[in-house]
């Protein structure tokens, strides 16, 4: 896997793409270009997701505008940054690109260096942005590597692992609104109950391995302690958790949300790495 971001060129004219293309891969990006928007919104979706999409707006099957929403609509893609360049010059064109979530709209002919620096500044604050979990808010990426890492060079250290099993068909009977509803009450019973009961010196990191996968960093004193709470607390609250129609509801049960909590100490291992670590917090997990 290379370490090199990814950049999709979505571009008809040949020229203009080769272009970019030979351009941003001497800058050290891996490029990938296609004509046509079908291909763009399937490649994006389905192989390596790119760091950055630079998108035509006149194509051959669909125009950049609709590519865009079709971005936007998808999960995986729907945070991709996305640069319009076109020959559309009107106000109302910027506009339009900019409201489906654009983040720049470049008109041609353009600067290539001024197009290199935007691509680079907005990509850093892209990078910033991916440090915490879009719908939880909740520390990831590499936040999350950092403090396991600091974690492993410390003694008398607990990590709880929790996990959420079910979402794919929860999302498909109440929609994506209400699945990520209910993982931001998940990460806020986890931080409440983390930081709840904490003396001077003692603290607890809360954060998120994937969309279903969290973690809770503690002492190892106080990991039994977080475990039976949040395991109550979850039990408690779960009813909580589905639209208020269907609380009580006599039809069809609702898809089941399943939560799991696992725990490990610094005593249960040694652990050869981080991912190693990982590992054993999601293999110590039990079902609630």
């Amino acid at each position: 896997m290379t370490d090199r971001l990814q950049m999709m060129v979505v571009e008809d004219d040949r020229d203009t793409a080769e272009m970019l293309t030979a351009y941003f891969e001497a800058q050290g990006y891996d490029v990938v270009s296609v004509a046509w928007g079908q291909d763009a919104v399937r490649l994006a979706q389905q192989d390596v997701l790119p760091d950055l999409i630079l998108l035509d707006i006149r194509l051959p099957d669909m125009d950049g505008y609709e590519v865009c929403k079709r971005l936007r609509a998808h999960r995986r893609t729907q945070n991709v940054p996305v640069i319009f360049l076109t020959e559309k010059r009107e106000r109302s064109d910027r506009l339009s690109g900019l409201e489906l979530g654009a983040v720049d709209y470049i008109t041609k002919p353009f600067d290539i260096q001024d197009l290199r620096l935007r691509v680079r500044n907005i990509l850093r604050r892209s990078k910033y942005q991916t440090l915490v979990h879009p719908v939880t808010g909740l520390p990831f990426d590499d936040l999350v590597e950092e403090r396991l890492r600091v974690m492993m060079t410390h003694h008398n250290w607990a990590m709880l692992t929790i996990s959420v099993g079910g979402l794919d068909a929860f999302a498909d009977r109440y929609g994506f609104v209400a699945r990520d509803d209910a993982l931001r009450a998940l990460a806020l019973m986890m931080n409440n109950t983390a930081n709840e009961g904490q003396v001077d010196g003692e603290t607890s990191f809360v954060g998120q391995l994937s969309d279903t996968h969290f973690v809770i960093v503690s002492e190892v004193t106080r990991g039994a302690d977080l475990r039976e709470r949040l395991a109550a607390r979850i039990r408690q609250a779960v009813h909580y958790f589905y639209p208020a129609k269907e609380r009580g509801s006599s039809d069809e049960p609702p898809p089941a949300l399943k939560f799991s909590v696992g725990l490990i100490t610094e005593q249960n291992g040694p652990y050869a790495d981080k991912d190693a670590l990982k590992v054993a917090g999601l293999h110590s997990v039990q079902p609630l």
